[in-house]
């Protein structure tokens, strides 16, 4: 197989975004799992390795629309002007050029230059301030990719995917639904079988109240939608189980159990997960048609050009795409040659 070509968007430049994407690829051995196509500008990329001592680390810079090179890492030139960059702030800079290097990379993984899009942190507020009208990069590359996306964390013992992304906790009970749920989970199940090999993957659903509503007591949204959808999909064979109450499923160490888990909110499904793996842990863009991975963590502004960030889940987020692209590959084929089968067998008509 050929190596995954993996886009990487810089993220918001006053951040962490860059330093993480220059330690973890100035690591020789990433060039051996995939080719990273950076999108950015030369300036950028060098002041943060300015920061990082790094000199070692270098770049192919290419224009767009350029071939790009294999065993190297390459910088896509998004822009010439001079990027102001005010580490720590939040700028309309830094959400100016974090969009336009997300833009590109989006494009040329729509055209299939890459194969598969790790961005790096971006800062929400900084994003509105540059006119981006979406509430972050799942909704965006939703609207830009079609499909409908389920926001997935990933980490090695734990798939936790969200019912509802980012909206205030007080949208979240006229958000939900029933028929939404049987999306998600459904999304869910397509994604464990054909991302992460699981034949037939056993889900979790969380419940919405306390205690998962305690017999209508604490709130009805379990028996309202949350359990008939449930109970629809068992009867298509669907393996899942719950509504769960949210604190003793994960206190008592249930998760473990299940290849998948759907919470109804999101730090519902968000602060469990960053206390059992924060910096293992890597955001998975579940549902869309291409592959889309990132750090579980922002732009820690506080430490940004301190050359103290951890790049540990930029490469966990690197090495999952990667292994996305193989697998996704295989299912691929493997469909393929089940589909030629069944023409081959089926008896011709006359």
């Amino acid at each position: 197989m050929n190596k995954p070509k993996i886009g990487i968007s810089i993220g918001d430049i006053n951040g962490i975004g860059p330093e993480i994407i220059i330690k973890a690829l100035a690591n020789p051995l990433m060039l051996k799992q995939c080719t990273p196509v950076i999108y950015g500008s030369v300036k950028v990329l060098n002041f943060h390795r300015s920061r990082t001592q790094l000199d070692s680390f270098s770049f192919k810079v290419l224009r767009s629309g350029a071939k790009i090179q294999d065993d190297k890492i390459n910088l896509v030139s998004c822009w010439e002007d001079e990027a102001p960059i005010q580490l720590g702030q939040i700028t309309e800079d830094g959400g100016k050029y974090a969009w336009q290097s997300l833009q590109q990379a989006t494009q040329d993984l729509r055209a299939g230059r890459i194969d598969a899009l790790l961005t790096a942190p971006i800062h929400k507020k900084a994003m509105q301030m540059a006119g981006f009208p979406y509430a972050g990069h799942t909704e965006y590359l939703a609207k830009e990719l079609g499909g409908e996306s389920l926001m997935m964390m990933v980490s090695g013992h734990m798939r936790i995917g969200l019912a509802t992304h980012h909206i205030p906790l007080k949208e979240v009970t006229s958000t939900l639904s029933k028929s939404l749920l049987l999306r998600k989970i459904r999304l869910m199940d397509e994604s464990l079988r054909r991302d992460f090999g699981r034949e037939k993957p056993l889900i979790a659903v969380l419940g919405l109240n306390p205690h998962a509503g305690d017999e209508g007591l604490m709130g009805t949204e379990e028996s309202d939608f949350i359990r008939p959808a449930i109970i629809e999909l068992k009867k298509k064979n669907f393996l899942v189980m719950g509504p769960f109450p949210a604190d003793s499923f994960f206190g008592s160490g249930q998760y473990t159990k299940f290849d998948g888990i759907l919470a109804m909110y999101h730090d519902q499904g968000l602060i469990p997960f960053k206390s059992l793996s924060f910096g293992e842990g890597v955001n998975f863009t579940a549902g869309l048609p291409f592959i889309r991975t990132s750090p579980d963590h922002g732009t820690a502004f506080d430490i940004a050009g301190k050359n103290s960030a951890d790049p540990a889940s930029f490469r966990k987020a690197l090495y999952l795409a990667t292994d996305l692209v193989k697998r996704r590959r295989v299912w691929e084929e493997m469909h393929e040659k089940k589909r030629q089968e069944q023409e081959q067998e089926e008896p011709s008509s006359h």
